[in-house]
Parts: C-alpha cells; structure tokens; sequence
C-alpha cells in the first residue's frame, strides 16, 4: 500500500457531521482542546461544558473509566479559571497507602507519628488559592472523607497531629472511575461528601464510544513520537486505522497511546501496518459476523459485545438505505426518534 502522510490519512478517516473549509489554524482549535485531542460529538460537549463551567469556582467530580483522560479535563478546567495563575496540585489518592494519604493531604506537625522529624505542608495548603485535583476518591477512606468534607464545608482543616486550624482558599476537582452513587448505596462512601462533590459532574466516554476520534488520535501520538524520539514515522494504513477501531480499548486512550507508541518504536520508519499491530488486535475481523462473537476461555462483557453489535447493525442499515433515517428506522423496526438517539450515543456518522 502506498504510504500516506500523517495528516491526509488522518484527514480520510475523520468525518464530521458539519465539515468547513477553514485555515489549518482554525482545523487545530476544532481537533484540540487545551491539550486535549477530539473531534467527536461527545468529546465537543464536553470541551463546552468545560468553558462554562471552569470559572464558576464549583466543584467538579469527573467520572470515567481508566485511561480516559480524567486529569487532563481537570488540568483543562483549571487553565481555563481565574485561578490559573495560582498553583495546581493533583494527588492519586488511589496510589498513596491510606496511613499516609492523610499526612499528604493535610500536612503533619513535628512528631506527629514515628518518623515525623520535621513539620511537613499538606496538598492543601500548598494549592492554596489554586486548585486541588483529587484522583480516584472514591478510594479514599471513611475517615479521610471527613476530613475532606469539612474542607469543603468549612474551608479549614488542622493537619496531623497538630490543633492550629489552617484556613484555605481552594478549588476541588475530584475524579473516579466508580459510580459513586453504588458506591454510596453499598455505603462505601458517605452520601454527604458525594453530593458535596456532585455539584457540576463531567462524564468522559470510554474510547469505544467516540471511535472517530481514533485517526486524529494515533496522527497526534505518531507526530509526537517523530519528534521526541527522532523516529521517522509517515503514516498508517486504513486497513490498520480500521482494526484498531474495531478494537475494544478497555485502557481508553492511554492503552491507545502506549500501542501507538510501541508499533512507532519497533517499526522505526515508514507507514504502519497490520502487521505491525499486536496479536490481539490484528486478529480481529473487520468484516467478521458480530451476531457471533467469539466466547474465549477468557470470557466476554456481555454489556460490550451487544453494544458492538447494535451499532453494527445501525451502522448496516443506515448504508443499507443511504443514511435515510426513517427507512433504517423501519428496517430495524423501531421508532426513527429511537433511532436518532442510539446514532447519537454511539456517534455513528458515514466515517465509521
């Protein structure tokens, strides 16, 4: 196959439902968004939700799946604030052992505990007139959603070991990929501090829900890899383009960068092919039948291969009719308002 550059291979595969002809200054500010890379209908609502909502000052909970991108919006949000010139501190609260999440969040006084030789500044105060962003809080503790709530409440918090109340003036950006509503139902979480959070929710879809963001996606990691890693990369072959959105994707965008990133590598130069894919991704059929898919001995989600499937069988009838709604409406026997709503979710368009 001939090689094709980057940007027109990418530029063959990405569809918009309201194409304009303007200069490649204003085609960069449709693509991105503060760093963030989507053309999608789903990925622009949530760039306009995020300007309206950034300089409100509320509290923010983003929710999605791992990889999907929750602190590069959180990052975006505060760029876009009135804050942006004060500090933005992120924490994993996930990542950190629940004995020094604590210490980390709020600080510690000299003797503390064992091994606190010296007073120690929380996240807190160090975003002080800035923004915090809490990752996965929905693994954080009981106790420690106390402590958090109060600073939502109160603005004030005393750190470990100490009784001096410290006063801040700070934003809260709070992320997870639990639904924090089961998670309070099972009593997992309190239900104050969820509501506190829950004041503007931002939802981010999984990478299976905006698959036509997968060619302007793999063009912005292969021109990035070009560059910081002197690799001489031109292009990628539709047929590749086409698996790779076929592909489920349970790692979002992050498993989509890193296989990028690993083909680029290997392959050093030239355009990317389906060989150049792992196994688990150029064995999948493009054309393959999705009324059967395949039941290995690692088993299935259910919940995924049917929505596979139904936007297959949407995307064949609406060929089937050229892209006449009400026809395809028929052909699948439900109502064209229904129709309209599942081409919307899954944002289906003549590209996909």
């Amino acid at each position: 196959m001939k090689n094709t550059p980057v940007e027109t291979q990418t530029q063959k595969n990405i569809c918009t439902n309201t194409e304009n002809n303007g200069d490649s200054e204003n085609k960069n500010q449709r693509d991105a968004f503060e760093g963030i890379i989507g053309k999608s209908r789903l990925m622009q609502r949530i760039f306009h939700l995020i300007e309206r909502v950034a300089d409100s000052d509320s509290t923010i909970l983003i929710n999605g799946e791992t990889g999907t991108g929750k602190g590069l919006i959180a990052k975006a949000i505060h760029r876009k604030s009135y804050r942006n010139k004060k500090p933005f501190v992120s924490i994993n609260c996930g990542a950190i052992p629940e004995n020094l999440l604590e210490s980390e969040l709020f600080g510690h006084v000299r003797g503390a505990f064992t091994g606190a030789t010296s007073s120690k500044n929380g996240k807190f105060e160090a975003a002080n007139e800035g923004t915090i962003f809490l990752d996965e809080i929905g693994d954080m503790s009981h106790d420690l959603q106390v402590k958090v709530l109060k600073v939502l409440e109160e603005r004030e918090f005393e750190p470990v070991g100490g009784n001096k109340t410290i006063k801040v003036d700070v934003r809260i950006l709070a992320a997870t990929h639990r639904d924090l509503e089961e998670e309070v139902q099972k009593g997992n979480f309190r239900e104050d501090l969820f509501y506190r959070l829950y004041v503007i929710p931002v939802k981010l879809p999984s990478l299976k829900e905006r698959i036509s963001d997968i060619p302007l996606l793999i063009s912005h990691f292969i021109n990035g890899l070009n560059h910081s890693k002197k690799l001489a990369i031109d292009g990628i072959s539709q047929e590749t383009i086409k698996k790779m959105q076929n592909y489920v994707w349970p790692g979002n965008v992050r498993e989509l960068a890193n296989m990028v990133e690993r083909m680029a590598v290997l392959k050093g130069d030239g355009e990317l092919a389906v060989e150049d894919l792992p196994e688990k991704i150029s064995g999948v059929n493009y054309e393959r039948d999705f009324s059967r898919p395949d039941l290995t001995g690692d088993g299935i989600c259910l919940s995924t291969a049917v929505s596979e499937f139904e936007k297959r069988l949407i995307f064949q009838s609406l060929e089937k009719t050229k892209w006449v709604k009400k026809n395809a409406a028929k052909l699948l026997q439900v109502k064209r308002t229904t129709l309209v709503e599942k081409i919307k979710r899954y944002d289906i368009n003549r590209c996909a």
